[in-house]
């Protein structure tokens, strides 16, 4: 699969480029590269979805702060593909005005054809636990969704065929209006009032869904989760969404994740953060220790002489980069555990130890005869 350019380089703006700069830049892009403008290049069309496509993003304030964050995973890894034209027809067409890119134009819709509708989006949010997190896994989820009538095939006609063409709009979905201008002939298209955009009138309907061609039914959909997402990305599933009243194409499953806590494990970015405390004995002569990881327990040897505060690095223990750059470490935090209540006997004990030497921070000053009084306290 081809690696996608970065949106900000489509639409030649800075990433610290305001709403209104995004919103010009797309305009003169679309326009530059236009497919009814460029007949003879087959690349035009290209570039002018990919101009959309980045338009789609860089307009909506969430959308935009995920793929600043995580690129284009955080806003749509799970698709693939970028819009079809009819959806940037219907969708971006507002920002050159009323007539939209067919009036900018001058010109009838593209093809000649009714404009094919789309569906509404679904959205759902998905629990993860920090494993799955960084593995990656495959979820099975309930929906319920609109899907089109298998007895009508979507069209809401009796027997899928009790169908006619529309007398306004004679099947186009449209009806063009010519307004004589000082520049010359401009044309408006708006949606038919008759057939509302469809191009035909239902004669008999349905006797399932009643003349809606799609009904509501529970659906259980597989989702293949890549590993390294975050919380608050959003992944997004094409065709999963509800089908549109009287035939279309459905809408998108739109997927945001929740990541759980974990009970001892903390993330931070690809890196997994725990830590382990340790005993004053422990920090003086050493220690192998087991700690917790994402992938199980693993022993760690605490070196003699360790100070509070260090830290120990695991390499490759951490989660997977979303964007396949590597994987991140475990970063073991070392605390020396100092105990909060002490009865008699332990509070003696640990008198006589301060009491073997003249206590000081200064690191290494009279270790030598403190532990040689230690030896001599237990003998």
């Amino acid at each position: 699969m081809a690696t996608k350019r970065d949106y900000y380089e489509i639409l030649g703006v800075v990433k610290t480029a305001s709403g209104d700069e995004i919103k010009k830049a797309y305009r003169k892009v679309a326009i530059k590269y236009h497919p009814d403008k460029n007949p003879d290049d087959p690349s035009a069309e290209d570039k002018f979805k990919e101009a959309a496509e980045a338009y789609e993003v860089l307009s909506d304030q969430d959308k935009r702060a995920r793929y600043d964050r995580f690129g284009h995973q955080g806003v749509g890894g799970a698709s693939g593909g970028g819009p079809n034209m009819e959806d940037i027809f219907s969708q971006f067409g507002d920002i050159f005005g009323g007539g939209g890119f067919e009036g900018f134009f001058g010109g009838g819709q593209r093809g000649g054809g009714r404009r094919v509708k789309k569906g509404s989006n679904l959205r759902i949010k998905l629990k993860l636990d920090l494993e799955e997190v960084a593995s990656g896994v495959e979820k099975k989820i309930k929906v319920k969704r609109y899907t089109a009538c298998n007895t009508c095939s979507g069209t809401g006609a009796k027997n899928g065929t009790d169908l006619r063409e529309c007398a306004t709009c004679h099947g186009e979905g449209q009806v063009k209006r010519v307004v004589n201008t000082m520049l010359g002939q401009m044309v408006s298209a708006s949606t038919c009032p008759t057939c509302h955009g469809e191009g035909k009138v239902v004669t008999s309907k349905c006797d399932v869904c009643h003349g809606e061609g799609r009904q509501l039914q529970e659906e259980i959909i597989p989702i293949n989760i890549p590993a390294g997402v975050a919380e608050g990305m959003q992944l997004s599933m094409g065709g999963k969404g509800n089908f549109p009243e009287r035939g279309g194409v459905p809408g998108d499953l739109l997927i945001q994740i929740e990541e759980e806590p974990h009970e001892l494990l903390k993330r931070d970015g690809n890196n997994i953060m725990f830590e382990q405390y340790i005993s004053f004995v422990d920090a003086a002569l050493g220690a192998n220790l087991e700690v917790p990881t994402i992938e199980g327990k693993v022993k760690i040897k605490v070196e003699p002489g360790t100070q509070p505060g260090k830290i120990l690095r695991l390499r490759g223990k951490g989660i997977k980069d979303i964007n396949g750059y590597g994987r991140g470490d475990q970063l073991i935090h070392l605390n020396v555990w100092t105990p909060k209540n002490v009865n008699g006997e332990e509070r003696e004990l640990l008198e006589k130890l301060r009491n073997a030497q003249n206590f000081t921070p200064n690191p290494g000053k009279n270790e030598k005869g403190f532990f040689e009084k230690v030896k001599e306290y237990f003998q």
